[in-house]
């Protein structure tokens, strides 16, 4: 499936160990486009209805077997009629070499060849999860991701409400950043966000009044982090004392982020309290959520209490800036 963004032959090649055979192009120049993985089983039989040019071509045992089945031309011609669409690229797995009909054909229609030691199934799972998650849709926003007890936190609100502050309080707490001040979320799948910083601000961090500092140079190694699936998002607001905040935690709130819904906690901020150890509990109390358990719920069934419907209905809130 074609994307609104690409990545270069190169960077897959440099990922995934491919062994250029021949390259008609600057590999850094020549960009896919497409997260899908295209095994040319019915289109070398000369079916090619449905079939995606713009998805890399995976060679495996199968293929080249059902190759071998005819002579040097009739080869030549079942691979040019494939080579005529115009892939992006071809990738031998299991160490396969080109014979001559097939690079005659690359030649011809200046198609990539590339080598792999891989399995072939082993091959087309790492690409397609490397170009799924090079090609996803992606947002950048305000915010710090930060790894708490191994979820990951995407902490919001407004600029000074204390988000950096409360990150490297984290990072003192043992636990690891992500990203600060801007964060490029990305959907890796219909149920996975996956967050990281751009590259350009990577490990920086800004704190009012003593300001920009680098985690990684200073908390070392262990305190950052690259990448880090979403998991929970923590809106940081002032304390409004006219507004009602959730004591129980039985009402269900989600904020939509690329058509994901992911679970949101409005914390409010007044001095006096500690936002890192809130976060904290935060963490661990939505990774029991996952694994089924509320405490609300379970108290209140302790007391004989009923527990109301409409409280533990899933409510969507959006809180972008």
């Amino acid at each position: 499936m074609a994307t609104g963004f690409s990545v270069p032959i190169q960077h897959i090649i440099d990922e995934l160990s491919l062994e250029p055979i021949y390259m008609p192009g600057n590999p850094e120049e020549l960009m896919i486009t497409s997260y899908s993985v295209s095994r040319p089983g019915l289109p070398l039989t000369g079916y090619f209805d449905f079939f995606d040019k713009t998805r890399i071509i995976v060679f495996g045992h199968t293929e080249f077997s059902f190759l071998s089945r005819f002579g040097a031309e009739q080869q030549y011609h079942v691979i040019s009629s494939l080579f005529k669409f115009g892939p992006p690229a071809v990738i031998l797995a299991r160490s396969y070499e080109p014979n001559v009909p097939m690079l005659r054909a690359a030649e011809e229609h200046k198609i990539p060849i590339l080598q792999s030691e891989d399995m072939t199934s082993s091959l087309v799972a790492g690409l397609v999860t490397y170009l799924s998650a090079e090609l996803a849709p992606r947002i950048t926003r305000h915010g710090v991701l930060v790894e708490v007890y191994g979820e990951g936190c995407l902490i919001i609100g407004d600029s000074g409400v204390g988000k950096s502050e409360t990150a490297i309080e984290l990072i003192k707490r043992g636990h690891r950043l992500i990203a600060d001040d801007a964060v490029e979320i990305r959907r890796i799948n219909s149920r996975t966000l996956m967050g990281q910083s751009p590259q350009n601000i990577r490990h920086f961090v800004e704190l009012r009044g003593v300001g920009i500092i680098n985690a990684r140079n200073l908390f070392g190694m262990g305190a950052i982090k690259l990448t880090e699936k979403i998991d929970m998002v923590i809106n940081l607001e002032l304390w409004d004392s006219k507004k009602v905040y959730d004591r129980m935690g039985l009402e269900n709130e989600y904020m939509e982020i690329l058509g994901i819904d992911v679970p949101i906690m409005t914390i409010p901020v007044k001095p006096g309290r500690n936002l890192s150890n809130i976060i904290e509990v935060a963490a661990m109390n939505n990774r029991q959520k996952k694994m089924g358990y509320n405490a609300a719920q379970d108290l209140l069934t302790s007391l004989g209490m009923e527990i109301d419907s409409e409280m533990t209905e899933k409510r969507v809130i959006d809180n972008w800036d």
